[in-house]
């Protein structure tokens, strides 16, 4: 119907599709296509299985060239350490020649393309990556190690058992700073290796990671070592150390109270400890040592300059190492070089090393029971006849010293002791000259507070009781953080500490307290729990188990600084909440471990900002 005239409209008749008949020769044109493109898709298949045999037969020979690679890098390290340099030459050798090997293999087209594919390419990219190491870690590091010689191995480093061979550190310092710098490149390398699917090649990865650190950490020691072990252990003149023996049942921000001390004197790599002592030797007035304004202002009310008592209130052992370098000047005369810290806990170490000693009665001290004899079982045995007690550990340090320059039969094994206390704070050392104590300060060692602006957060007890109940403190240190959305970010730090003191009669020197203020119940624990926090950072609030508090605020080496004070009762546990403001600055967040009795569990949450 047309909608204008009303008409009817017929509609037009369909048109017919014709299907025209091809013709023979189309029909064979049509065929021959056909043929070319099966052909064409047999020959892609063909390139396709070609190209992933090809591939497999290159992983294959990767994966196997870069065992090999990695099991003779271990054997040469271990042969460097065992002071066999011509089994560590041999082996460094094929090291080297299977990483070269495997390096031609990842090196390939084929496994360069396959790297290149999203996410399916994740195990080739990640096994070229680890190629380029092991064979950086063979050329650059395991074969040049070689002609270090002596100098990375502790049996052949220490000479007679009793003296350091500083002349082989001195030889091999040039070879090792320059492993040293290959070898830190790598580890970052490695560390930052890409993880992937394939279970196989991601575990490969990890023992990888862990391989190269272990290596970087003994070759950066050793390298630092050949920097300043010859000047500092006498090679150039005789040194002498105040070495001070903290005793952490008595919390001090370095450790423990200052409980005795001794000289150790160096010469030509041979070392001796005299004029072994207890703090009562410090009995007089001293003249207080200037650290600085804001020194003064945290700890000048306690003394710390001056009293032996509170010369190491602060965590940065400089401080203290120079206080009491002072304090010795000032009563014997002497100007000592440096200053070294330890404790009982690394005396433990020590003494799994080099055996149990004998005092004159007879008594075994060893590595199983010499912290619970001088941390706790002396005040009971003593009660209050300090002198006695005093001599009794002061005993102790004399009779581990002398077996230490006895002869050491296991060097290797003495140098993990001390290296395990240097970790974690309890052997400090301190140099008063001052392009050693620049290369101290960068390790574990140089026990220092940086001062540098990554997240921070370094909680420090200080024992206001005058007692002995930190021996049985528990702490536990929370650090969080926002994310790193704006210049600044809301974190904070927990500080849980449980005063342990089990049931059982205790002396008044124990579990007393010398000034009782609050007139807290006998085992009660008085501490000062201090928060050094990242620089620029601001208190919002601090509470007390879910109570405000006061803190007090103070300033050392650019970090801001706040302490509270309050009691631990006997078996109760106290909760302290830092709510800070902290600029969102690059770095990993650091939280150091005051070296005292136990081992504290501590978590960080904190994003890294980049």
């Amino acid at each position: 119907m047309n909608d204008v005239t009303g008409e009817s409209v017929s509609p037009e008749p369909r048109r017919r599709k014709v299907r025209r008949r091809l013709s023979d020769e189309e029909i064979a044109a049509q065929r021959r296509k056909r043929r070319r493109v099966q052909i064409g898709c047999g020959v892609g298949a063909l390139v396709v299985v070609g190209f992933i045999v090809w591939l497999g037969y290159e992983g294959l020979q990767a994966k196997s060239n870069l065992e090999k690679a990695q099991d003779f890098a271990t054997q040469a390290k271990d042969a460097l350490l065992a002071g066999d340099t011509d089994r560590a030459r041999v082996v460094a050798g094929d090291a080297d020649r299977y990483a070269q090997d495997a390096q031609s293999s990842v090196d390939s087209v084929p496994w360069r393309i396959a790297g290149a594919v999203p996410f399916l390419g994740s195990p080739f990219d990640s096994t070229r990556q680890m190629t380029t190491i092991v064979s950086g870690l063979t050329e650059q590091v395991l074969l040049p190690a070689v002609d270090a010689g002596s100098a990375v191995s502790p049996d052949q480093l220490i000479l007679d058992g009793a003296r350091i061979n500083l002349a082989a550190l001195r030889d091999a310092a040039p070879v090792l700073e320059t492993t040293s710098a290959a070898i830190s490149d790598l580890d970052e390398q490695a560390q930052n290796v890409d993880s992937t699917w394939l279970g196989l090649i991601d575990d490969a990865r990890v023992d990888l990671q862990e391989q190269v650190s272990e290596l970087s950490g003994l070759l950066n020691n050793t390298s630092l070592a050949a920097q300043i072990a010859p000047a500092m252990l006498g090679a150039d003149g005789p040194r002498s150390y105040f070495i001070g023996f903290q005793t952490n049942a008595e919390a001090r921000g370095t450790g423990g109270l200052l409980g005795g001390f001794g000289v150790v004197r160096a010469a030509d790599g041979a070392v001796a400890v005299d004029d072994l002592s207890s703090n009562r030797e410090f009995a007089r007035e001293y003249e207080p040592v200037d650290l600085g304004r804001d020194f003064e202002q945290a700890y000048g009310h306690s003394g710390a300059s001056s009293r032996p008592v509170n010369s190491n209130v602060s965590s940065h052992f400089p401080y203290a190492a120079q206080i009491w370098q002072s304090l010795w000047l000032q009563e014997s005369g002497e100007r000592v070089d440096g200053a070294i810290a330890t404790d009982p806990v690394a005396l433990s170490y020590v003494l799994e090393v080099v055996g149990p000693v004998s005092l004159s009665d007879g008594e075994r001290i060893t590595a199983d029971n010499v912290v619970e004899l001088t941390e706790s079982t002396a005040y009971s045995r003593f009660g209050d006849d300090q002198r006695a007690r005093k001599q009794y550990l002061q005993s102790i340090a004399q009779r581990v010293a002398e077996k230490l320059t006895e002869g050491i039969s296991k060097p290797r094994a003495l140098l993990e002791a001390l290296g395990r206390a240097a970790s974690e704070g309890r052997l400090a050392v301190w140099s008063s000259y001052e392009n050693e104590q620049d290369i101290l300060a960068r390790t574990k060692l140089g026990h220092v507070v940086p001062d540098d602006p990554a997240p921070y957060a370094g909680v420090v007890i200080n024992n206001l009781g005058g007692n002995k109940l930190d021996y049985y403190l528990q702490r536990e240190i929370d650090y969080t953080a926002d994310a790193c959305d704006s210049g600044e970010r809301n974190s904070q730090v927990t500080v849980r500490l449980t005063n342990g003191l089990p049931a059982g009669d205790h002396t008044a020197y124990v579990a007393g307290m010398f000034d009782n203020p609050t007139d807290a119940p006998f085992g009660t624990n008085l501490t000062d729990v201090g928060l050094l926090a990242t620089q620029g950072a601001k208190l919002n609030k601090v509470s007390v188990n879910g109570a405000p508090a006061f803190a007090y605020r103070g300033s050392e080496r650019g970090h801001p600084m706040f302490n509270i004070q309050t009691p631990i009762l006997r078996g109760e546990t106290v909760e302290i909440v830092f709510d800070l403001t902290e600029p969102s600055v690059p770095g990993s967040a650091r939280v150091p471990v005051q070296p005292l009795v136990d081992t504290p569990k501590v978590t960080v949450k904190v994003p890294t900002c980049s």
